[in-house]
């Protein structure tokens, strides 16, 4: 049994290999999965997404979520409240870490780095540097299954909103749009991939794409389970 630690939990690809990573490891166990949930409108943040489908993501991986609701509009000094009281949860349960998915922002990876340190938890960048052009295809072609739910139109354009994640997207990207998204010019949601196990069976997610509505500055597609058709939110 490796160190129990907790994974920074978005819903897409980029978290997603992180854990397949760390699975292929045994200094580390991912014991559960930590994710900001807007509240308001039940959708995980950032990626825009419904809480419905990330509670399918744990099914599908065999691990429970730590949610961490965030109210709307959220405060930064909001946010750090609520994910310091995670943190101190982590502690007390005897994990010694949190994982993350990101690639090559030192901004981002300074700032998690500085905020787990006053907590004693060990910051852990699994994916850290992987060239993106290779990670991307690296990604499509160990089976992995995403559809961009956000796209950034000052970025982007808002027809990539709802596309898969495949050779074909890669090909359409503008030059100066990082293959794997990272300066948020998009973001994914996962419904299959290599890490997508639980019980010892290969497990995925059936969506179908919904409305493409633009809120908030962005564009997001409106991801449905095929087996049910809910209503937009």
């Amino acid at each position: 049994m490796g160190k129990r630690i907790l994974l920074s939990w978005s819903g897409g690809k980029d978290c997603a290999w992180a854990l397949h990573l760390l699975r292929e490891q045994a200094e580390y166990e991912v014991v559960g999965l930590l994710t900001t949930v807007n509240e308001k409108f039940a959708r995980v943040a950032m990626h825009g997404f419904r809480e419905q489908l990330l509670d399918r993501q744990a099914e599908a991986v065999n691990l429970p979520v730590w949610k961490v609701p965030l109210p709307w509009p959220c405060s930064n000094e909001e946010y750090e409240t609520r994910m310091a009281a995670v943190c101190a949860r982590a502690v007390k349960e005897g994990l010694v870490g949190i994982a993350f998915g990101d690639l090559f922002l030192e901004d981002i990876r300074a700032y998690r780095v500085a905020k787990l340190a006053e907590t004693g938890l060990e910051p852990i960048f699994p994916c850290w540097q992987i060239p993106t052009d290779e990670l991307a295809r690296a990604m499509i072609a160990a089976g992995m299954r995403a559809h961009l739910t956000c796209v950034d139109p000052r970025q982007l354009d808002r027809s990539f909103a709802g596309r898969l994640f495949d050779e074909a997207l890669l090909a359409d990207l503008p030059a100066g749009v990082d293959p794997c998204g990272e300066r948020g010019e998009f973001h994914t949601f996962v419904s299959a991939g290599p890490a997508f196990v639980g019980g010892g069976k290969s497990r995925s997610i059936d969506v179908r794409v919904g409305e493409i509505v633009e809120r908030d500055n962005f564009v997001y597609a409106d991801l449905l389970p095929v087996e049910t058709a809910l209503s937009s939110v």
